[in-house]
């Protein structure tokens, strides 16, 4: 008797397992069928823009040629001049936590966005022709693939746009590409690249401080550099115009694995 109610037990969970297993997999990667609004927000410090400055072409989502649905596209060798006008679309918590093209985890309340042609990462100034709004957002996925839409942005740059009432909005997209002595060619609010830093360390090894400036600029919403001074290569953080977002951003920082992370002024 034990061991049939056992048996009983074990084919009943294994069923259950089945079923769910199988509704999951109709989602394919993603837990949500369809796409949804977060329940919050964002906060005063993720609706800022992203901090353009000069990175190398990552190694994931720059295939020159690629297909989608049975559609080929094509990825710019350069984001020079580009300039682009159209319909703006946004993702949001279906996507959130999921990795990108190039790698990366998508955030919904990072300042980032989905492209299909644009070399990963490009920096990119968005417009909203119909109130005039801007928002400055880093390129780091491919999309999106439908309604002839040129832009997928993450759900921080769409309600700074916005544009979450209507879903969608017409846009024109200009990119902030960089000279040979890495100044700007598209002047943003002119940000300067003296003040108030956060170091989170410094490294002789200039793939692993390359790799933390992504991952911190993904993961913490604040655009992170890797300066070389001497043998080494200094990862910081900033510039920051007030003290409390500095000190919520270190404390971030420090608790998030960077326990060594410090204020530096250049």
């Amino acid at each position: 008797m034990i061991r049939l109610n056992l048996f009983n037990t074990t084919f009943i969970w294994l069923i259950a397992l089945l079923i769910t297993t199988g509704c999951s997999s109709n989602y394919g990667r993603y837990q949500q069928k369809n796409d949804s609004t977060p329940t919050r927000l964002p906060s005063e410090i993720e609706l800022r823009d992203a901090k353009p400055r000069p990175e190398n072409k990552s190694r994931g989502g720059n295939k020159k040629y690629y297909q989608v649905r049975g559609k080929n596209y094509q990825v710019l060798n350069s984001a020079h001049n580009f300039k682009q006008s159209g319909t703006a679309s946004w993702y949001g918590k279906k996507f959130h936590g999921h990795l990108t093209s190039n790698g990366e985890i998508y955030n919904m309340y990072g300042m980032s966005a989905a492209h299909k042609n644009l070399p990963l990462p490009t920096y990119v100034k968005v417009t909203n022709n119909d109130n005039k709004k801007t928002v400055i957002v880093r390129v780091n996925d491919r999309g999106p693939f439908h309604h002839n839409r040129v832009i997928d942005l993450s759900y921080s740059a769409a309600y700074k746009l916005d544009m979450l009432k209507t879903g969608t909005a017409n846009v024109t997209i200009e990119a902030i590409t960089y000279t040979a002595d890495n100044k700007t060619r598209i002047i943003v609010d002119n940000k300067s690249l003296t003040g108030n830093f956060i170091q989170v360390f410094a490294t002789r090894n200039k793939q692993l401080a390359d790799k933390t400036t992504q991952a911190i600029t993904s993961l913490f919403q604040h655009s992170a550099t890797s300066q070389k001074k001497g043998a080494l290569y200094k990862v910081q953080v900033g510039p920051f115009k007030e003290q409390s977002t500095l000190e919520n951003v270190l404390n971030q920082l420090k608790v998030n694995g960077y326990p060594g992370a410090f204020k530096v002024t250049l």
